[in-house]
């Protein structure tokens, strides 16, 4: 039997206007940065003089309002944080990173970024550091296979946001960072007064109402909270092919209609499929996953699968199918939808647990007994010893999928890919 896959994506054909829309942003943004003087490598340098700080405050709006506008919506329940693709923290290779590209800031005038938006204007400056900075990066490609695992490992703290690192609420962190923008933007004018010698009085009263605005924004997002991860499940859709048809199903009509539950064979012939990573999550107590478990499967307690969610988001490919197992379907059920309510992709119930795997796998092997439990939730096989993954039917030949008959569920949601941001 040949393992069929079904590839969607949920964003909607190309509309030729999205791209006026599109141009106009860039415009506006590419307007934006030259009126606020990112393309002068004299205003740019001049905030590290404390004298003109206009490049600073810029930065700082651009960050809240967008930080703002994102949680507000996050509170709404309009979008769902883990949908945000949140760079990975590297520690150590960023302070170095860091330090290298604000030494070349200070003497250049330029971050790579605002190098292209003075390059664009005709300046040679720009240029020469636009030119400076395609040096840089064949010299970091060229030398990079020297430092790969310092680079990659050292002071690797994966997908990490402030909320997880204070252990405060999010919205406590918006209002934070606002507050802490509102005083920079005031020690900043400070600054440009005192070091600068710059008039404050022409300065427009409608940054006054900005900032209260941004003030009640961020007291509306403390006051309204965070969705629960029950929340997020109530609101969840999966478009599904269906017979040729594109159907969309709630996540409770996902486990109705058998939709989220793959058999044992298909898991099988997942595993076997050089197009696809499996990875197995196995839900059941230590005990029992020392007793007997699927092959290349983590043993991950019920109690903990909500922990590992920002690790699952941060290691997520296209090709990924996450299996949630238990020793019936009971608890991989309760995790799947933590799982799917989080936003990680791709994942699945493997149909009857453990013990519907091992009824089609290893029904006749030797030393494994089936039990008369009335217990769904328990292994009803008995084991002659706890040899986990060494049992045969732990991991059986990928030939035996063409013997099994079985209805193919798994359907690839293809996610947004991945984003980068920032000066750099």
């Amino acid at each position: 039997m040949q393992f069929p896959l079904t590839a969607f994506n949920n964003v909607s054909a190309a509309n030729p206007w999205t791209y006026i829309i599109f141009g106009l942003i860039g415009f506006g943004f590419g307007f934006t940065l030259e009126m606020s003087g990112f393309g002068n490598s004299r205003k740019l340098a001049a905030q590290f003089y404390f004298t003109e700080m206009t490049v600073l405050k810029v930065m700082f709006t651009a960050i809240v309002t967008a930080m703002v506008l994102l949680f507000g919506a996050v509170s709404l329940g309009i979008l769902n944080f883990n949908l945000v693709w949140v760079n990975e923290t590297y520690l150590a290779s960023g302070i170095l990173g860091g330090l290298i590209m604000g030494v070349g800031f200070i003497v250049g005038g330029f971050c790579p970024t605002t190098s292209l938006a003075s390059a664009s204007t005709g300046k040679i400056d720009g240029m020469l550091f636009m030119l400076g900075g395609f040096v840089g990066a064949f010299l970091f490609g060229e030398t990079e296979k020297y430092f790969d695992y310092w680079y990659t490992h050292a002071g690797y703290f994966g997908r990490v946001t402030l909320d997880e690192v204070f252990g405060i609420p999010v919205g406590a962190v918006v209002m934070l960072v606002v507050l802490m923008a509102l005083f920079m933007f005031w020690g900043a004018e400070q600054l440009e007064r005192i070091v600068g010698k710059k008039d404050m009085s022409h300065e427009p009263k409608l940054r006054l109402v900005g900032a209260g605005l941004l003030a009640a924004a961020a007291i509306g997002i403390v006051l309204i909270g965070t969705p629960s991860t029950e929340a997020k499940y109530d609101r969840l859709s999966f478009n599904r092919t269906v017979e040729g048809q594109q159907v969309v199903f709630t996540a409770d009509e996902m486990l109705s209609t058998r939709q989220a539950y793959i058999h044992p064979g298909e898991l099988l012939a997942t595993m076997a499929d050089d197009r696809l990573i499996a990875s197995i999550i196995d839900v059941r107590p230590e005990a029992d996953y020392n007793l007997f478990h699927i092959v290349n499967s983590v043993n991950i307690p019920a109690a903990d699968i909500k922990s590992v969610v920002p690790s699952l988001l941060a290691d997520q490919t296209p090709n990924k199918v996450y299996v949630v197992v238990s020793n019936d379907e009971t608890a991989a059920t309760q995790a799947w939808k933590i799982l799917v309510a989080e936003a990680v992709p791709n994942v699945y119930i493997l149909e009857g647990g453990v013990n519907h795997w091992i009824t089609v796998f290893g029904q006749d092997e030797d030393g494994i007994a089936p039990l008369t439990s009335n217990v769904d939730e328990f292994l009803r096989f008995a084991f002659p010893s706890a040899l986990g993954n060494r049992y045969q039917c732990a991991n059986p030949s990928p030939l035996m999928e063409w013997e099994i008959e079985f209805d193919p569920m798994i359907q690839l949601q293809l996610k947004r890919d991945k984003s980068g941001g920032g000066c750099g």
